[in-house]
Order: structure tokens, then sequence, then C-alpha cells
């Protein structure tokens, strides 16, 4: 009898773990990840060491939208991962005027964001950048402290695996949709 318990035993122990495989791994794979936040460049929005779930699938389903957090991979080097939160939209131009953060439309429009999240204004040289079909401006709401798409230019939607959906640890500061901010399209 012992014998028969033992075998039970792993038989049911080896379907826990082909129906936990089952389930997880497509999650894991399509829906949600773990990602560990490493760096100053979005403090005081998020710390380092911060632990989050990210978002996979809504960009499958509808566009990044300005005041997202992304997590996506770094253009220069595609194995590295990097936080930051949407500026600029496709065929927008982002323009960086004596600290003032200001989009364009396609259709000419204009407006200065408000950027409360933001630490340090540091936003860099006066300049614009416009932006073409699939491509997004990105920065750090640690503005002196980022590299971001002033430096490296424009993030290709493609380079993007998704947004900040859940803050995990520490547990003080844990929420959905941290960081998030709301603007006019």
């Amino acid at each position: 009898m012992p014998q028969e318990n033992s075998d039970s035993f792993f038989t049911e122990l080896l379907k826990f773990v082909v129906v936990a495989a089952v389930i997880v791994l497509p999650v894991r794979l399509f829906v949600a990840q773990p990602f560990i936040v490493s760096g100053e460049s979005m403090d005081p929005t998020f710390k380092n060491g911060q632990y989050l779930i990210v978002d996979e699938l809504t960009y499958r389903l509808e566009d990044p939208k300005r005041g997202d957090v992304v997590i996506f991979r770094y253009p220069r080097n595609p194995s590295e991962f990097f936080i930051k939160r949407i500026i600029g939209l496709p065929g927008e131009t982002v323009t960086i005027q004596d600290g003032t953060v200001s989009v364009m439309g396609a259709d000419g429009s204009a407006v200065a964001l408000n950027e409360p999240y933001v630490k340090n204004i540091g936003n860099g040289r006066d300049s614009s950048y416009p932006l073409g079909a699939d491509e997004y401006f990105v920065m750090g709401d640690n503005r002196p402290e980022s590299s971001d798409s002033r430096i490296w230019g424009v993030l290709p939607r493609e380079n993007m695996i998704g947004r900040a959906l859940v803050r995990l640890l520490p547990v003080g500061d844990a929420g959905v949709f941290p960081g998030s901010a709301t603007y006019s399209q």
C-alpha cells in the first residue's frame, strides 16, 4: 500500500505541475510579466528596486496614450529594458523651450504639458522632435537623470513591451496603474 500512495502523490504532483504550466506560461508570455525598476530616471514616481507587473496585452488591442508609463526595449540595445513616460504620439512634434514641454498635433493644435509628476525640470536644451508613424517620444520623470528620447531619439512602437499595470513592492506603495497621467489626446 505505501508504494501505491507514493505513486498517487507523484502522479497528482505531475498533474499539478502540467496544469500550472499550461495556465502560467501563456499568461507570462503574452499577458503580463514582472519588471524591477532599475535607476533613478523615474523618481519620484518609481524608485529603484520597485517591483511592477507589466500589462503586455492592452497595446495589442489599442494604441499607447500620452502619460502612460511604458516598459520597452532600449532602441540602441534591445537586450536592455527601460521605463519611461509617453510624451509625444505618432505624427506630433514635441518642443522643449525654456524648460517647458509642449506638443503640436498633426492638426496644428498645440498644448503645453502640465507635468506635476516631474521631480527635476531640467528638460535639456531647447529643441523640437518631429515624430513619424509608429514613433513615440518618451521621457523620465527625473529629467536630469533620464536617458530618454532627448538623447537617443524616438521610440519605435515595435520596441514597446507594455505599460505599468501594478506596483507590488514595496507594499506601502502598491497600486494599479501606478504613475498614470491623463492628458488631452
